[in-house]
């Protein structure tokens, strides 16, 4: 197909050949009623961006469909386009979009959700992850293996990347606009059947997208981003345009989706960021010496991997890959008792019997994981064999909590038998059962319960490991959320031309009950709080609950959709 593409300063106007492709993707989820596509556009970042790879000239989505619905988009009753938050991929989008695009045909209503990738994910190398096989990928990561005649070139370092000091907020939005003219070319089409919105970050990109002017042109709207779009969903975000809107009571900025300071406090302005990015003095991509960084999150998703092929088989992950110091700092940061453990590094998770589920669970549960953005519902550790489970002190203490937009509020628990028992992992529908042994903290209160729990750890498994585009972003663009921090810079809020773009449509909020955002989001979003939601349940929650109700995302998402 052909398609229009910017001109070399990003201007729309001239057209070139533009390849499309659509390629069916194989999934194992039990929801088999919904057909999912990887569609790739050629659509070339201006020329101005510098040397990159071929495949950062594309654009890329997962297109979710009813199998019983029209094959054309444009023949479908609704499409929702939906922005990723921060470090986050399209393959995180997996569950919510197949159990809100079954909900609506349940209805008769045919819709479509189309799972946004960032370019910055052009950067990843998934070859060892899509071989399907544990042992294989790390082979091919850490092995020097060949896997479908590629071999893996390392991790990209912030020096290999100087073009993304090119990709922030204008090439963030012009993308997603590009992207919907070129499957959309009727704007009056995208006017009436697309709704815009986002996860996290994604929510303030979905509201500077409503409010940007495309064509340079403020007395024109056809091209405004609000006209793209008939509404607005919220998923645990906002739509808005500046991350102040998601400060709260407490003072911590943003709800937690960022950190307080990832743009120095240095009055020095737009102009000097962006000469430090592009120097090289700032790194390009997102990134801590630990934890955060390209080589942990591709190991969550080798973990993923594990857990989807064989969740209650004893892991032999962490023995697979080398002990280097990256890996080793953030196993000790995720699975320390106490500061002790900390510091001394000893017992070291290697030490522990744990099944692969728990190994996932250790890394993402909230009952387990320190950092509240990454936090799932997914079940708590358990051992058949007897084995204890205590209160995790480290970071911060069960009895002293600290920040909750950091470090989440709920009680944090982990394996204390080194060398001792196989831990288990008790799925989220298997907390409170008659067999369940109820593990509790020192003061007796329970660790959690089952209103607590909301995702299936076996379809987060396969969501981290099965997705073409992957559920996280390794390499996120540091200009991307210096820009939005530095939005009220004249070069930058002079684009903001239509600010009514952000009433302009009917909008639907969720918030995470027990997330990030709880106490965040202003009043007169008139939110769907939702119990025991974590950050991340909001995409990943199973279609049925807890108690045997429905996902209510999925439920309210559709009937939203559903509107005149």
């Amino acid at each position: 197909m052909l398609a229009t593409a910017p001109t070399a300063d990003g201007a729309p106007g001239s057209t070139a050949a533009s390849s499309r492709t659509e390629t069916p993707v194989a999934s194992t989820s039990p929801i088999t009623d919904v057909v999912e596509t990887q569609v790739s556009l050629r659509v070339p970042l201006p020329v101005s961006a510098g040397i990159r790879p071929e495949r950062c000239d594309r654009l890329s989505y997962l297109r979710y469909r009813s199998a019983s619905g029209p094959a054309s988009s444009a023949a479908a009753d609704r499409i929702l386009v939906a922005q990723p938050g921060i470090l986050e991929g399209a393959g995180a989008f997996d569950s919510v979009a197949r159990n809100t695009v079954r909900a609506a045909a349940e209805q008769g209503r045919h819709i479509e959700f189309w799972a946004l990738d960032r370019r910055s994910n052009c950067l990843e190398d998934n070859t060892g992850i899509a071989s399907g096989d544990t042992g294989k990928a790390v082979d091919y990561y850490y092995g020097g293996r060949e896997v479908n005649g590629r071999t893996f070139s390392g991790f990209v370092t912030s020096d290999q990347a100087g073009w993304l000091a090119e990709v922030g907020l204008e090439q963030t939005v012009r993308d997603q606009y590009d992207l919907l003219a070129a499957e959309l070319p009727d704007q009056r089409l995208r006017k009436q059947k697309v709704l815009c919105g986002g996860h996290s970050l994604g929510g303030v990109l979905t509201g500077v997208f409503a409010t940007w002017d495309f064509d340079g042109n403020p007395a024109t709207t056809a091209d405004a981003g609000y006209n793209q779009c008939a509404g607005y969903f919220a998923l645990d975000t906002t739509i808005s345009t500046s991350l102040d809107d998601l400060q709260g009571n407490d003072g911590d900025m943003n709800g937690g989706l960022l950190p307080e300071r990832t743009v120095p406090d240095t009055g020095l302005g737009l102009t000097v960021v962006r000469a430090g990015l592009r120097t090289g003095v700032l790194p390009r991509f997102l990134g801590l010496p630990v934890v955060l960084n390209p080589e942990t999150m591709n190991l969550l998703a080798i973990g993923g991997l594990a857990a989807r092929n064989a969740p209650d088989a004893e892991s032999a992950l962490l023995d697979s890959v080398p002990s280097n110091v990256n890996l080793e700092t953030t196993a000790r940061t995720l699975f320390s008792k106490d500061a002790g453990v900390f510091l001394t590094g000893r017992p070291t998770i290697r030490d522990f019997r744990l099944t692969n589920a728990a190994v996932l669970g250790a890394f993402v549960d909230d009952n387990s994981a320190p950092l509240a953005f990454l936090h799932s519902s997914v079940g708590l550790f358990d051992s058949p064999g007897g084995g204890r489970i205590v209160d995790k002190e480290f970071p911060v203490s069960n009895d002293v909590q600290g920040s909750p937009a950091l470090f989440g509020s709920e009680l944090k628990a982990i394996p204390d038998e080194p060398d001792g028992p196989l831990y288990t992992w008790r799925n989220f529908d298997r907390v409170g059962a008659p067999d369940d042994p109820v593990h509790r903290s020192e003061n007796g209160t329970p660790f959690t319960t089952a209103a607590k729990e909301v995702t299936d750890i076996r379809e987060l498994a396969r969501s981290l490991s099965e997705q073409p585009l992957d559920f996280t972003e390794d390499y996120f663009p540091t200009r991307l959320v210096t820009d939005i921090q530095l939005i009220d810079e004249p070069e930058l809020a002079r684009k903001l031309v239509h600010k009514n773009g952000l009433t302009a449509n009917p909008r639907i909020t969720f918030v995470a009950g027990d997330g990030i955002l709880a106490d965040h989001v202003p009043e007169d979003e008139n939110p769907v709080i939702l119990p025991g939601y974590q950050h991340l349940d909001v995409l990943t929650a199973a279609p049925v609950q807890n108690g045997g109700g429905r996902e209510q995302i999925s439920v309210r998402l559709s009937a939203f959709a559903d509107r005149p």
